[in-house]
């Protein structure tokens, strides 16, 4: 049954919305990949790593598109795993301006080694869900997310 809106929201309405489940869900989240995946590689961290092992190397700015990280995000982060000798950043001949990534083989030997518990994460959160349950979850989630349809 559909509640009715109120004329005025009220702060206990607003507690019905996406926001606190989201917090709630991200928090399940960071909780299961501390305890199975890495605790000194965040999730960003594994995108950016495993982006560049499937795809190769790219430039910062696309590297930082795909892994839907803003700029003021994608540098640090990017800086943190090259100290890390994860990854290299150098200029572009071509283009001064622009700085291409290459994954080590550091960077993919840790991306291939988490992988499966990065997989048992999302099964984990995804368990109370069927096959058909879980299909239509991560596609309302990616649709909410702005992302293309899979």
């Amino acid at each position: 049954m559909a509640r009715e809106k109120a004329a005025h929201p009220t702060p206990l309405d607003a507690l019905a919305g996406v926001g606190p489940l989201a917090r709630q869900l991200n928090q399940t989240h960071n909780r299961l990949w501390y305890e199975r995946v890495h605790q000194d590689l965040t999730g960003p961290q594994f995108t950016v790593l495993s982006l560049l092992d499937a795809h190769g190397d790219m430039d910062q700015g696309t590297l930082g598109a795909r892994a839907r990280l803003d700029k003021s995000t994608a540098a640090p982060l990017l800086e943190r795993l090259r100290r890390r000798g994860l990854l290299e950043i150098t200029r572009d001949e071509g283009d001064r301006r622009r700085k291409l990534v290459r994954i080590t083989e550091d960077g993919r030997e840790l991306a291939h080694r988490l992988a499966p518990a990065v997989v048992e994460v999302s099964e984990r959160m995804l368990a109370p869900f069927s096959p058909e349950e879980r299909d239509t979850f991560l596609g309302l989630l990616r649709r909410a997310a702005g992302e293309p349809e899979a």
